[in-house]
């Protein structure tokens, strides 16, 4: 029998993974099923994105600063849990490429605000495209129904989770790269 996490049960049918998993019946291994459709996501935007010329990092960071502009670098560094330094390398390559633009705090001089460049803007606006035309590949087998189910159910999930653990504003409390992506 193969664990969901053995690559062996990856070319596994789901039926099986799911019947030979720790949750067998009426109650699916539904955190395998979960993060396995977030990794499938991600692999297939990774790909759309890649070419405009971005990663996933730097789609996590439009992102972030398209939701939160004027965000410190170190308020940035923890939503995207990674540390200062990692950050500003980021960070310094996205602003070559005109991407974002470092302002200096209004009451301290020592922080630096993260805003998006117009050039970004537009990046961004053209990720948003290519999420929302991934979803809709996606989503193409579900009814309108059973998508707007989906996404309240999930929603359900995330508030129940966030109500077990503090977490500092990082990716799980963001809105996802296009605003309504599971709508």
């Amino acid at each position: 029998m193969h664990s969901p996490k053995d690559p062996i049960s990856k070319s596994l049918p789901a039926e099986d993974r799911l019947r030979d998993g720790p949750m067998r019946g009426d109650r699916r291994y539904i955190g395998y099923l979960i993060s396995d459709v977030a990794r499938l996501m991600r692999a297939s935007f990774d790909r759309r994105v890649r070419r405009i010329g971005l990663t996933r990092a730097q789609w996590q960071v439009l992102s972030l600063l398209h939701h939160r502009p004027g965000v410190s670098q170190t308020e940035l560094a923890e939503m995207l849990e990674v540390e200062r330094a990692t950050a500003g390398r980021m960070i310094d390559r996205m602003e070559r490429k005109n991407w974002v633009e470092r302002r200096a705090d209004a009451t301290d001089r020592r922080v630096n605000r993260l805003y998006l460049t117009t050039e970004a803007r537009g990046v961004q606006a053209e990720m948003g495209r290519i999420a929302e035309d991934m979803l809709d590949d996606v989503m193409a087998s579900l009814a309108d129904g059973e998508r707007n189910l989906l996404a309240d159910m999930m929603e359900r999930i995330k508030m129940q989770l966030q109500s077990m653990g503090p977490r500092r504003g990082g990716p799980a409390d963001m809105p996802l790269a296009a605003e309504g992506m599971m709508r």
